[in-house]
């Protein structure tokens, strides 16, 4: 038997591998594509190119409406839960059912922070949520495919009933305890991942958690905000940017373009049209009559 047989199909664990794979490739590809869009149209707001309608790389509009790839990612989702919930297909449809899901929820999630705020902020820096959200995505994917328990333990590694509970109470203690610091990420994977929870529970909160606001004193809530300063922000901003792209700056000058064609065409469009019955002559003949 091969590695992939022994390893990865004998524990069950080949629908959830080709599920983060078509993931990462789908989330990777989209990104690549969205980033070669942008640039684009910062190169025809600034002159550098000429507008283009149409094309492999570009936006797509249906009746004058911009179809956001989440929509297909919802879409893509729904189907392949419909025929997996339905048929329960062996190998290999169950790993390309599987990897179709994957696609799916990266196009998904890949708009996040779109379902957040109602509104496009995918190149803002509110944009930068949706590379959190992949990101989570990710990691919990790679835990339940290492075999991770979802909830880092199980009876039979606890030995009886009685300390699974404990451990289980002491691990989601240590969850919740990461999501009042003020660290939901932490929190989510801490979930799969029970060191990441531990390590969350006992460090330093961020300033502005619940748990800092009620419990730090002065000098314990100044360590916090050093440790969290604007820099640590920066870094971290760096680190999603680099994963998905420029985020925070909008295009003005693409922006302050399309907004000035706007007033053009609405110009022009509304202009009254000036009829014989009703021009300047018209109204010098009606006088002079």
């Amino acid at each position: 038997m091969t590695w992939y047989d022994t390893v990865i199909v004998e524990p069950g664990r080949a629908p959830t591998l080709w599920l983060l794979i078509g993931f990462v490739l789908t989330f990777a590809i989209t990104r690549g594509v969205t980033r070669r869009i942008r640039a684009r149209e910062h190169a025809v707001a600034i002159g550098e190119a000429e507008p283009s309608e149409g094309g492999l790389l570009s936006n797509i509009h249906l009746g004058g409406v911009h179809v956001h790839h989440q929509v297909w990612g919802i879409l893509l989702v729904l189907v392949t839960g419909v025929l997996q919930f339905r048929f329960a297909p062996d190998s290999p449809w169950v790993e390309v059912l599987a990897a179709l899901f994957g696609a799916g929820a990266a196009l998904a999630l890949d708009e996040f922070a779109l379902w957040l705020h109602l509104e496009d902020v995918y190149w803002s820096a509110e944009g930068r949520k949706s590379i959190d959200a992949i990101l989570i995505a990710s990691v919990l994917a790679l835990a339940l495919l290492l075999g991770t328990s979802p909830v880092g333990v199980s009876p039979e590694d606890a030995g009886s009933w009685w300390a699974f509970a404990i451990t289980l109470a002491i691990h989601f203690a240590f969850v919740i305890l990461s999501a009042l610091k003020g660290k939901r990420i932490t929190a989510l994977i801490g979930v799969v991942v029970p060191l990441v929870a531990s390590l969350g529970a006992i460090r330093l909160a961020k300033p502005t958690s619940f748990w800092a606001r009620r419990r730090y004193g002065d000098a314990k809530m100044e360590r916090a905000r050093r440790r969290y300063s604007e820099e640590y922000q920066a870094r971290w901003d760096r680190i999603r940017d680099r994963i998905g792209g420029s985020h925070g700056t909008r295009l003005g000058a693409a922006v302050e373009r399309r907004v000035s064609e706007g007033f053009a065409h609405a110009t022009r469009d509304d202009a009254p049209v000036a009829s014989p019955d009703h021009g300047p002559d018209a109204a010098g003949r009606g006088a002079s009559g």
